[in-house]
């Protein structure tokens, strides 16, 4: 046996972002697909960093919306505060819910978020620009590893804003020029999602990254959306399935073999006699196996050596 196994495709957790200029629709989009995942209004947690706007889509007959969980987030914006109600949503909503962070934005740009950060630790005697940056991007890291690895789906808005680049115009200067709107975050958060949906303020939404089935999509979001995703997000094996196939830890290994510390041939014997080769290779399915196996040897005299 071998590090390497035929891939399987497993259930997952939706993990997209949504963004767009004010008034494009994230919030209500955001609302729309989580519905569709959930199909109950009691399993969807938004937190509100935009001054509570979110209050407005709230049980509204025109709309179609229901009653959904609600916390609002006010300044300081840090990421241990979004960090603490991301979990806190998602135990609230379970597996099968949807956390909605409405607005990621201020976690980057806004009083207590990374740059604020970054601004402070520059400001400490014997600190500079690089070391901040590096301090700040772990912080920032932590946060979107959170939104992440939550046991439950999760959308998060981000702020759209035109972005510049400097180029050299026909007369030889150098002089901004517009290239697009770009998200109200880190460069490079937009790799950390699956999917990416941009809204433009007609409300259609087109993606700009995708792994699933949406890269020619362009239509304003519906509850639909949230169906199609549910059943392509659920057609896969189970993860704790998968789990039983991944390698077993230091610390499991430490308590495997810490019974034969005296006796490391009959637990080697015991797993090679389950094909594997090495500690290394050692699945976390065949744990309670090498076990048995290795009191079999040891209670028959030691490891069948020929």
């Amino acid at each position: 046996m071998g590090n390497f196994q035929e891939v399987v495709r497993a259930k997952s957790k939706l993990r997209m972002a949504l963004t767009g200029v004010s008034g494009a629709g994230k919030t209500l989009g955001a609302l729309y697909i989580a519905f569709g995942l959930t199909g109950d209004w009691s399993k969807i947690a938004v937190i509100d960093t935009e001054h509570e706007r979110a209050r407005m889509y709230a049980n509204r007959t025109d709309l179609e919306t229901g009653k959904f969980l609600y916390c609002p987030l006010y300044p300081p914006y840090t990421a241990e505060r979004y960090t603490a109600l991301v979990k806190e949503a998602a135990g609230v909503v379970g597996p099968d819910g949807v956390v909605i962070v409405d607005s990621f934005s201020h976690a980057w740009n806004n009083e207590g978020g990374i740059l604020d950060v970054k601004d402070r630790i520059a400001a400490q005697q014997g600190k500079n620009s690089y070391t901040a940056w590096n301090e700040a991007g772990k912080v920032q890291n932590s946060l979107v590893n959170t939104i992440l690895a939550v046991d439950c789906h999760t959308i998060v808005t981000m702020r759209s804003k035109m972005e510049y680049v400097m180029q050299e115009n026909e007369r030889g200067k150098t002089q901004p020029v517009k290239v697009g709107l770009a998200p109200v975050q880190r460069d490079d958060t937009e790799y950390e999602f699956d999917i990416v949906l941009d809204i433009a303020r007609s409300h259609i939404a087109t993606a700009s990254k995708d792994v699933t089935f949406l890269d020619k999509y362009g239509e304003i979001i519906t509850p639909e959306l949230g169906r199609q995703l549910k059943a392509w997000l659920d057609d896969g094996v189970d993860p704790a399935q998968l789990l039983g196939e991944k390698p077993i830890t230091k610390e499991q290994w430490i308590a495997l073999s810490k019974p034969y510390k005296e006796l490391p041939e009959v637990l080697k014997a015991a797993y090679e006699a389950l094909g594997y080769r090495g500690p290394t290779e050692i699945r976390q399915k065949d744990i309670e196996a090498i076990k048995a196996k290795a009191a079999e040897f040891e209670a028959a005299g030691g490891a069948p050596y020929a």
